[in-house]
């Protein structure tokens, strides 16, 4: 069992040592990730923006109030 575990360890040096990942890496991989989750926020605002133009989805306050501001005029009271 001793002999086992002196592998399972060996086993897992050798894979952090070869998986390991430089800061050039990272940071290439991190500029690639925030690129792909800026571009999906982007193309789901649209989505949003084309569905509030069509009519089909219910708005929130903020976009009532940013198409149709004439709703929240008080100088009519």
């Amino acid at each position: 069992m001793g002999e086992e575990e002196q592998k399972q360890q060996e086993n897992e040096t050798t894979r952090r040592s070869t998986s390991s990942m430089t800061a050039a890496q990272f940071l290439s991989w991190k500029r690639q990730k925030d690129a792909d989750a800026s571009a999906r926020k982007a193309e789901a605002a649209q989505k949003r923006a084309e569905d509030i133009a069509a009519g089909t989805v219910q708005m929130n306050g903020r976009e009532l109030f940013l198409h149709e501001p004439w709703v929240f005029d008080n100088n009519q009271y």
